[in-house]
């Protein structure tokens, strides 16, 4: 390099290398920039918007991100994304220096990081108040008081995962929606002490619901839909202490577009119809593995589902061909139908639906998910690395 050019560039302003700096759209080559020289590498950090570390599988290589991780956030002070999903050796004294981001940090995951507990998150938002996404996943340590201090600390958040939390209840639940009135993503599965009566008084925003494998009660079911805005709903494998139905409460949801009922063995006749009739949007429907639906309900929904555009009826022990024939001369907007492992129909109901519904795919793979994807429901519109 010519030594004249090589002094111009070593007086050029840090402003002026990070206005240079974001025009570079290759990944390597924004890696590259930052192996120039010391300033360049510094610029290169002060840019960076998003940290992930990606799982290790490994306690030792855990073990080495927590002890590098105040180093790493010294040199990137303007992170809105921190991703440590997986470190499950992260102590609590490693989330202290994420104060560092401040009020920059947006979305942070600790999905998997089983050692992190109260303590640990309540240091996270009291240093970091504009947080809009936060996964807990597998947080075993994660209690209502955590929740507590999350949601008086960052009232902005947005999407909250909390699945297998298995310390999290009802009162958890209920300071959430009591301080984070924008909240609209909500992930709950496998927390088996929540009933559902900490949702009463939801706000509208709350559109998108996982409670996979949950208990929650038929109070609580009602507490769930209270808010009038969910939109898309998971109840896969719902249990019931008490063995009781309860999933009619659902026919309040009036602006539900997507709902995964599979595996829902209380569900009976009565609910489907009231959910059929009381929910006009529904689009997709899972329902396969539900034994409790006979001819009324599949009737019903043939009735009343006119948005209906993807059903899931697969292992349904008492769908027939009367039912499959109700379902074809409605719902006229249809256009899949995953079917497989239903005894009851023939290869002459097969072929009845087929005539009086040409335009209707027919497939026999089981879908366990339904709905928008939950990697975009928690991802930010970020800017680059």
């Amino acid at each position: 390099m010519d030594g004249s050019l090589e002094n111009y560039i070593n007086f050029l302003s840090d402003d002026c290398l990070l206005s240079i700096f974001n025009k570079i759209e290759s990944v390597s080559d924004r890696n590259a920039f930052g192996l120039t020289c010391k300033n360049w590498f510094k610029v290169r950090n002060i840019a960076r918007k998003s940290l992930i570390f990606h799982c290790s599988f490994d306690p030792k290589v855990d073990k080495e991100h927590a002890k590098c991780l105040p180093k790493i956030l010294s040199r990137s002070p303007y992170l809105n994304c921190i991703s440590l999903a997986g470190i499950s050796e992260l102590p609590d004294s490693a989330l202290f220096t994420l104060r560092i981001s401040g009020t920059s940090l947006r979305s942070l995951s600790l999905y998997c990081c089983s050692g992190i507990t109260d303590d640990g998150l309540e240091q996270v938002t009291i240093g970091c108040p504009n947080l809009v996404i936060v996964e807990l996943h597998s947080c075993f340590n994660i209690t209502d008081r955590g929740l507590e201090s999350l949601s008086k600390g960052c009232h902005a958040l947005k999407s909250l995962n909390i699945g297998y939390c298995i310390d999290i209840s009802d009162q958890g639940i209920a300071a959430i929606f009591s301080n984070c009135s924008n909240i609209c993503t909500l992930m709950i599965s496998g927390c088996r002490h929540l009933s559902g009566v900490g949702f009463r008084g939801c706000p509208s925003t709350l559109c998108y619901l996982e409670a996979e494998s949950c208990m929650l009660s038929p109070d609580g079911l009602l507490d769930v839909v209270s808010g009038g805005g969910l939109e898309y709903l998971n109840l896969h494998k719902l249990g019931s202490s008490a063995g009781l139905d309860g999933l009619g409460s659902l026919a309040f949801a009036k602006n539900l577009r997507s709902l995964n009922l599979r595996l829902c063995r209380y569900l009976t006749d009565d609910s489907v119809t009231a959910i059929a009739s009381g929910c006009p949007l529904i689009e997709e429907w899972n329902l396969a593995v539900c034994h409790g639906i006979h001819l009324s309900g599949w009737s019903a929904i043939g009735l009343y589902c006119n948005k209906l555009r993807v059903l899931h009826v697969n292992r349904c022990r008492n769908i027939c061909d009367q039912g499959l024939l109700a379902l074809g001369n409605g719902c006229v907007r249809l256009e899949v139908i995953h079917m497989n492992g239903c005894v009851k129909i023939t290869n002459n109901g097969l072929a009845l639906f087929s005539i009086s519904r040409p335009s209707v795919k027919r497939r026999v793979d089981e879908v366990l998910s339904i709905g928008p994807s939950i990697e975009n429901l928690f991802r930010l519109h970020r800017e680059r690395r």
